[in-house]
């Protein structure tokens, strides 16, 4: 849906008005003071280790610590990891193909809409997520071929691994590339499971600010002018969140609160980049409510910003239930 303009944006009149410093205070503040807590309280170290029942309680600082189980493994563990990995194949599958499908119809036009940021986000996280659930899956099964080795053997070799009796220069050189290559991959792993939980929580309180504003705000209007609502209007802002909650509902991932400054810096990058177009080209706003010349404007953006909170706290929220309900 898009805005008409009533004033040419690309003047510079336009965005010198007490107007559009109000709105730029709520955006820009809230912005700086999600870097300021990041750079406070975020930690990109993963935990290698399984998790343990003690794991469950916050540090007192708002973080919690990420296993690299968490990522692959279901919240039950009666539950295969293997049906997580299925899930969120055809998760990525469908979202895929729906970004593909709106590609063609309407080209890349599309990326002008919150709605499309949040979409391909989402893409990604079933994407990296789908990785990441192969490799465990495939440490699962190592561990368990581990443990019919050991059961038939009776013995457990050190660190998992037959030690030889003597080692040589040769054997001792091959020995540290292999640790080295190691490591190299294991700070990759990290990195990829730090990005995945992150990406988690933005696109989490993402998806629900937009279907809130979308069917609380956007479609009352539209339906007093007879819109005509079709199929992949109502696939783009429901699947989304149906998707995201089932795989909520299966994975093993935490919440902390902390990290709701990446969901106002994905939404003030959103705006800000709104802005720059409308200050070099002079097109219609995505959104009624981002237009800079209504005299509502400050309204509608603060209420939006303030919209942050009970978003990503009720997601929040619900994850915290779930881990009470069906701890590990």
């Amino acid at each position: 849906m898009s805005s008409q303009n009533d004033a040419d944006s690309t003047r510079l009149s336009y965005w010198l008005n007490w107007r559009v410093f109000l709105c730029e205070i709520w955006v820009l503040a809230p912005v700086v003071g999600a870097l300021f807590i990041i750079w406070k309280y975020e930690d990109r170290s993963v935990e290698t280790r399984a998790n343990d029942d003690d794991d469950d309680d916050d540090d007192g600082k708002g973080r919690q610590d990420l296993s690299v189980d968490d990522v692959w493994r279901p919240c039950l563990n009666q539950i295969h990891p293997g049906w997580l990995l299925g899930f969120r194949v055809l998760a990525f599958c469908f979202l895929l193909a729906t970004t593909i499908v709106r590609l063609l119809v309407r080209g890349w036009s599309i990326f002008y809409y919150y709605t499309q940021w949040t979409f391909t986000l989402l893409t990604i996280y079933f994407g990296l997520g789908s990785l990441l659930s192969v490799y465990g899956c495939s440490q699962c099964g190592r561990q368990q071929s581990m443990r019919v080795t050991t059961d038939r053997s009776g013995t457990v070799p050190e660190n998992g691994h037959r030690q030889p009796f003597i080692e040589g220069e040769g054997m001792n050189s091959t020995k540290n590339r292999k640790i080295a290559g190691a490591r190299v991959v294991s700070k990759a792993l990290d990195s990829c499971i730090h990005l995945f939980q992150i990406i988690f929580q933005m696109s989490a309180g993402a998806i629900v600010l937009t279907d809130c504003i979308y069917w609380g705000v956007i479609f009352p209007y539209l339906s007093i002018q007879d819109y005509d609502l079709n199929f992949m209007t109502v696939n783009l802002h429901s699947s989304n969140l149906v998707l995201l909650l089932c795989d909520t509902a299966l994975n093993c991932l935490r919440f902390p609160l902390f990290r709701i400054s990446y969901f106002v810096l994905w939404t003030g990058s959103f705006v800000v980049f709104q802005w720059i177009i409308h200050a070099c080209i002079s097109v219609r706003w995505p959104y009624p409510f981002l237009d800079l010349s209504s005299p509502m404007a400050p309204l509608w953006y603060l209420t939006v910003a303030l919209m942050h909170l009970p978003c990503y706290g009720l997601f929040a929220l619900l994850v915290r239930i779930k881990h009470i309900l069906l701890p590990q």
